[in-house]
């Protein structure tokens, strides 16, 4: 790769980094809202060494000359030894780059969903405090996971429930209200599902909330009752800035 592919890689991906944690909530699809200054001064950076890269009489040879060990000239051939070069396969960075400054790929989705079991929540060590008498009470796919199957008062029975979260296909029929989780970036993803029994599946991918009861099945407040719910009411929601995240859905 020559010396100006090499200048040109290093400052579309900084500009490309720049626009997508700048200009765009693009970078939400792929990391947690905590990163974005990290990506923004990484980006500065690629673009500070793609300048520093393109200084005029700037050498690639380790600030060695091309002579013997005792400072004579360089052997005829020495040209033909250049071990700078890097394979043509390198050219196929520009693709990712360049994929940063004019199309980002989608976030994590279905797809993704449907190939991962549901997430094992954390066993809630302390009791469980009281639930607001809230009706439809918000709560998160977590929240809903751990009161079914570890609120041995069971609190839950008979509560209608509002929960938020995007539509995936069940096997056998139905369909589940789900979430994707992230710690870090979207490669240590986690998915949460809840099964969804009254109403027919919207359109795979729809972010929806969902109004109902826990669905019986299995013994409430033990490991064996089951994560579902039937809906009451399915409504259509707006995908949230930042999908990542297991909120509680909004009242208003």
């Amino acid at each position: 790769m020559r010396r100006f592919a090499q200048v040109g890689l290093l400052a579309l991906a900084g500009l490309g980094l720049l626009r997508t944690s700048l200009l765009t909530d693009e970078y939400l699809r792929f990391v947690k809202e905590g990163m974005r200054p990290l990506l923004i001064v990484s980006g500065v950076l690629l673009i500070g060494l793609a300048a520093a890269e393109a200084r005029p009489g700037r050498r690639h040879d380790g600030g060695h000359a091309h002579g013997d060990d005792h400072g004579g000239p360089a052997p005829a051939d020495a040209h033909e030894h250049d071990h700078s070069r890097v394979p043509r396969v390198a050219w196929l960075l520009f693709l990712p780059v360049l994929s940063l400054l004019f199309y980002a790929p989608p976030a994590l989705g279905s797809y993704t969903a449907s190939r991962e079991p549901a997430k094992a929540v954390a066993v809630q060590e302390d009791d469980f405090d009281p639930l607001p008498r809230a009706s439809p009470l918000p709560i998160t796919l977590t929240g809903f996971t751990q009161r079914v199957q570890q609120d041995r008062s069971r609190a839950i029975r008979g509560r209608t429930l509002r929960m938020t979260g995007f539509v995936t296909s069940a096997d056998g029929g139905g369909w589940y209200l789900t979430r994707i989780v992230i710690s870090c970036c979207a490669a240590d993803s986690t998915t949460l599902k809840v099964r969804v029994y009254g109403v027919a599946a919207p359109k795979t991918d729809t972010w929806v909330t969902v109004d109902g009861t826990w669905h019986p099945g299995g013994t409430l407040g033990t490991p064996s009752a089951v994560v579902a719910v039937d809906a009451r009411a399915v409504t259509t929601v707006a995908k949230p800035s930042n999908a990542y995240m297991d909120a509680v859905p909004l009242t208003g």
